[in-house]
């Protein structure tokens, strides 16, 4: 039996700019979805919720965030687990680079937007 098991290569994978300040590279599965962002510093994603739990692991930089109301300022080497439907925000305080874990994946950033990249990652 198959293992439709699949290997991505960052460096061949597409850069979406999702704004000046804002891009990411996309790995999805079934149920989980992996994305690499990188926000330069004063970049803002303004306060939203999702249906997905989210782990951000900042590899380098730090990100001031709002979670459910509570400040928290993740730096490098850190991550931050944000719970289904929390309503939370973020700024850049350097460039920064992040991984992100979403599960269940956001299926509204699979599909291209008109004249622009997949799904707004302020949403």
């Amino acid at each position: 039996m198959p293992s439709n098991a699949v290997v991505h290569r960052w460096a061949a994978l597409d850069l979406d700019k999702v704004t000046e300040l804002i891009s990411r590279k996309i790995v999805s599965g079934e149920r989980q979805m992996l994305v690499q962002v990188y926000l330069k510093r004063g970049a803002h994603v303004p306060a939203h919720r999702h249906v997905s739990e989210q782990l951000q692991y900042v590899l380098e930089g730090a990100l001031r965030c709002v979670v459910g109301g509570e400040e928290i300022v993740v730096h490098e080497g850190e991550v931050l687990v944000i719970p289904a439907g929390v309503r939370h925000q973020a700024e850049a305080l350097a460039d920064t680079f992040a991984l992100d874990l979403f599960c269940p994946v956001r299926t509204e950033w699979l599909v291209p937007t008109v004249g622009g990249p997949a799904g707004d990652p302020r949403q």
